[in-house]
């Protein structure tokens, strides 16, 4: 990716990542990602605003070399993960007078992570400035954004944002800024659903205060940047706030047809009481799309055979995943069968724990469900129409 100007003596120098599918082993990222890295040039100083992945550094470094830059004077680590901070040794090494800035925590982890030298740092605080010469940098530390030590950096008089990792998306693309919002918009909230969700509640504090402040541009190091700061900003408080949508997202898994009968069933029953469903049939599904359907989904339900005791594997992971991710959803139950016994929906219930969920009365047959159980699944189906009304999501 060659180096572009945002505003005037304020460069993007990442670089693009066109082929990847997969990110710390664990996240599909279907449309690839970037790598964003931003220099600014003041009249007295020279920053470099987060790095790359060491795997594209003669990038960052070809981007540089292009723009003719002699001398760094600060490499600014918002965030220590090494996609952002793995290039930092080799800034340092070809800028032998660069001073790392960042704040305690995040020096601590590049200390451990990267050996780079304490020396070499120079630490910040929250609301701290560092002028260059007729642009300055202020520092806004926000933990939990998605590791303990995060920060953003704001240039004061272009009113750029630089979140490091919030407003992100995995989304590769050579437009500098978002060139449809609703592409970028379902890409940015697969980003939160898969990275930011479990710190639902530290980012609404952060967007709080980031309230005061102007901001024209923000320029995260993942994805294009946001020229309608407004477009990311209202959609992370919609997604960070406290209303759910008359959404039930039904994760399952059918070995034999008893269970994909039920589910069947069910989906029949919600829909003719205008109730959205989102199933995924988890042999076959993304679930980078089931982490994006939970993040404002009222209810969720789990399809589920016995696999000799307890639930089938794929329905594990999919129950650890909404776990660990801990969106707001406000109800959850389980539905399957089971062919001689087993303990499939108190596993199940007991791997919820960190969700704060209303559970539901399951429906767990034996073997092919009976008229007697498809009942049951028609009675349920009344009662997540009845919660979703109390919660707001059905206005009736």
């Amino acid at each position: 990716m060659t180096a572009r100007e945002i505003v005037p003596g304020v460069f993007s120098v990442g670089a693009i990542d066109w082929d990847r599918r997969i990110f710390d082993e664990l996240i599909a990222i279907p449309d690839g990602t970037t790598y964003n890295s931003y220099l600014v040039q003041g009249s007295e100083a020279t920053a470099l605003i987060d790095t790359v992945d060491p795997a594209m550094t003669a990038d960052l470094m070809a981007n540089l070399d292009q723009l003719g830059v002699g001398r760094i004077d600060y490499i600014v680590c918002n965030h220590a993960e090494q996609d952002h901070s793995g290039s930092i040794p080799a800034v340092l090494d070809r800028f032998p007078g660069s001073k790392v800035v960042t704040n305690e925590k995040c020096r601590d982890l590049l200390i451990d992570h990267l050996h780079i030298q304490k020396d070499r740092c120079l630490v910040i605080g929250d609301g701290e400035t560092l002028p260059l010469g007729g642009k300055t940098l202020e520092f806004v530390i926000a933990p939990w954004v998605h590791w303990p030590e995060t920060m953003l950096t704001y240039l004061q008089e272009d009113r750029v944002l630089f979140p490091c990792d919030f407003f992100g998306s995995h989304y590769a693309t050579s437009s500098l800024y978002v060139p449809d919002e609703g592409v970028i918009y379902e890409s940015a909230k697969r980003y939160y659903a898969e990275i930011m969700m479990p710190f639902r509640a530290s980012i609404k504090g952060h967007l709080q205060k980031l309230a005061p402040r102007e901001i024209d541009i923000i320029a995260p190091s993942h994805g294009p940047l946001y020229d309608r700061p407004a477009f990311i900003m209202d959609a992370y408080r919609d997604w960070t706030g406290d209303a759910v949508k008359n959404v039930v997202v039904l994760p399952y898994v059918s070995m034999h047809g008893s269970t994909q009968a039920m589910v069947d069933h069910l989906i029949d029953a919600l829909v003719q009481r205008g109730i959205e469903v989102e199933p995924f049939n988890l042999t076959v599904t993304d679930t980078g799309d089931l982490a994006k359907a939970l993040v404002d989904a009222a209810t969720v339900v789990i399809g589920a055979p016995t696999l000799i005791f307890g639930p089938h594997p794929q329905v594990v992971y999919a129950a650890y995943l909404a776990n660990l991710l801990r969106p707001k959803t406000r109800y959850a139950t389980v539905i399957g069968s089971y062919g001689w016994g087993g303990k499939t929906v108190d596993t199940l219930k007991d791997m919820l724990g960190r969700l704060k969920v209303e559970f539901l009365e399951p429906v767990y047959v034996k073997g092919y469900p009976k008229e007697e159980d498809f009942a049951a699944l028609d009675r349920l189906a009344d009662d997540i129409r009845k919660r979703h009304e109390e919660a707001g999501a059905i206005v009736a």
